[in-house]
């Protein structure tokens, strides 16, 4: 029993040390997002706590409204779809022209949850661009898709676990078209060499901190296609996939 109580001091101990290590160290840098009881800004930074912070707008709409409207982002909502018992979705927007959230979709008229676009518009800001830029002195102006909306169970299988496309929580990318003419595919340039390939596993590792589930190729033959990138409803503090 001694032992125990030694060993549960000692996590609160540490955990304690680490509260004051991550409050310390954004105060010095003046990084709030850091911290995981502020309050999430779409348009600071990537911090530690990012990617938690959108996972948990999974079940705040109005939040997750009111974050990409102060960010500058321009959407139109959608109407609420409800399709069996584990289908639909009532946080469904889609981006509108004129915002700061500037990369176009194919096709076109994409609809998503709205953590799903909150994610989508600091990936475009804090990753993609300047990962484009860092390769090919060029922007990303198009992302293309393989969709979202879906009412599937995982891997299109008959019984199991729902997946994240079944209520709009995911996004299944294929490539991008830049302002110089670059098209850059997962299907066509993920096991190549050169900046393709570094662009591709650049975005995809960026999209880890922001995202709850991110799949590539390196995940399995399912996806050697596409990223699949998701909100899973979690928690602010659940489980997080990359690979």
């Amino acid at each position: 029993m001694r032992t125990l109580r030694q060993a549960l001091l000692a996590i609160i101990v540490f955990a304690v040390l680490l509260l004051i290590f991550f409050v310390i160290y954004a105060a010095v840098r003046n990084r709030p997002q850091d911290l995981p009881w502020t309050r999430l800004d779409l348009g600071q930074p990537i911090g530690a706590f990012t990617g938690r912070k959108l996972a948990g707008l999974t079940d705040n709409f109005a939040e997750c409204r009111a974050l990409l409207q102060q960010a500058g982002v321009r959407y139109t909502m959608l109407p609420t779809v409800k399709s069996g018992e584990k289908c639909g979705y009532a946080d469904g927007l889609r981006f509108a022209p004129g915002g700061t959230q500037q990369i176009e979709f194919s096709p076109g008229r994409l609809g998503v949850s709205c953590p799903v676009a909150a994610g989508l518009a600091m990936w475009e800001w804090n990753i993609l661009q300047p990962a484009a830029q860092k390769h090919f002195g060029a922007r990303v102006e198009r992302i293309e898709h393989l969709g979202s909306y879906s009412c599937r169970r995982l891997y299109g299988r008959s019984a199991g676990d729902w997946s994240e496309h079944a209520t709009a929580d995911a996004i299944d990318v294929a490539g991008f078209r830049l302002s110089d003419g670059t098209h850059v595919t997962v299907l066509g340039d993920w096991a190549g060499g050169g900046p393709k390939a570094a662009f591709l596993r650049e975005v995809r590792t960026g999209a880890c901190k922001l995202f709850s589930t991110v799949l590539s190729p390196d995940y399995n033959a399912a996806h050697r296609d596409h990223l699949h990138l998701d909100q899973a409803g979690r928690g602010e503090m659940g489980w997080r996939a990359c690979r």
